[in-house]
């Protein structure tokens, strides 16, 4: 008996193992079906392209991507936009797309990149004003600049003169140390302004020192400060509150692009007043 149901069930492996062999090899047997769907030729990036690049025929190459999925404003061939500038960051194996890069006209490097009505300064902080490297470009900062007046100790004041500024560039170039004649590499980053405020971020880079304060970019705010002087950080004397006009409160509440706080003013506190009800009138009394 147990013979028999040994030999039944070494059988049942044996003609099992043979029949998937077989499927196998039929299933293995037939024709791989190919489809070749349309495609068509789009220029992406070989490299990551920084703002400012000229297009080389090094920094692209040709992509087959399927008819009808390319992205809107892209390039088949590479002489199409060869000679270029970039005025937007393209990473590696970005499609080139029209609106990344300048007009053939405009050429290469920064000056395409500013928009009409503005201006690019340059100026040159170290790893402190820098915000430790983390002002990098596409970031908004706020400018403090620290000077005096009259050359006073006393009358120095520290106030934000510009507020929500984009960073265009931040790297280091080389300079000559005018002391010792030595090339020295001198860290500058780029800010883009209007023409009133770039003559006030020269006066204070040159009159006085700059601090850069980074800033969150989806706060779009520029308060209104008074500044502050030694006397005032010290505790010895008060700190005067800021002036808010229609204009400031506007601004405050938003904010797109660069904006020039307006001057230290010395407001005059109001008096505390109490509300007199005297039958059907009312009057206010100024308590001194």
């Amino acid at each position: 008996m147990r013979n028999r149901l040994f030999l039944v069930l070494v059988l049942a492996v044996v003609l099992g193992g043979g029949l998937a062999y077989a499927t196998y090899n039929a299933i293995n047997a037939q024709p791989v079906k190919t489809v070749n769907a349309p495609t068509q030729p789009v220029v992406v990036a070989a490299a990551v392209l920084p703002l400012g690049t000229e297009l080389k025929k090094d920094d692209l190459t040709v992509v087959n991507f399927p008819v009808g999925a390319a992205p809107e404003g892209s390039f088949s061939k590479p002489n199409d936009v060869i000679g270029r500038g970039v005025i937007s960051t393209i990473v590696k194996n970005e499609p080139v797309l029209a609106a990344k890069l300048a007009s053939k006209e405009a050429g290469a490097g920064l000056p395409p990149v500013i928009p009409d009505g503005m201006r690019a300064l340059s100026v040159r902080v170290n790893d402190v004003i820098g915000v430790a490297g983390y002002v990098l470009p596409g970031t908004r900062v706020d400018v403090v600049a620290t000077a005096s007046p009259n050359n006073q100790t006393g009358d120095t004041t520290s106030k934000v003169i510009l507020s929500n500024v984009q960073v265009l560039t931040a790297g280091t170039r080389m300079e000559q140390d005018q002391e010792k004649g030595k090339p020295m590499q001198v860290t500058v980053v780029t800010l883009l302004v209007y023409p009133e405020q770039s003559e006030r971020l020269a006066l204070a880079s040159t009159e006085g020192k700059i601090q850069l304060a980074l800033r969150n970019p989806l706060d779009q705010g520029a308060p209104e400060t008074p500044g502050v002087r030694p006397a005032v950080l010290l505790g010895l004397a008060a700190q005067k509150a800021p002036v808010k006009t229609a204009q400031t409160a506007k601004a405050a509440t938003k904010a797109t692009g660069p904006v020039t706080p307006g001057p230290v003013t010395n407001a005059t506190p109001a008096m505390p007043t109490v509300e007199m009800i005297r039958g059907d009138k009312r009057s206010s009394e100024v308590i001194r």
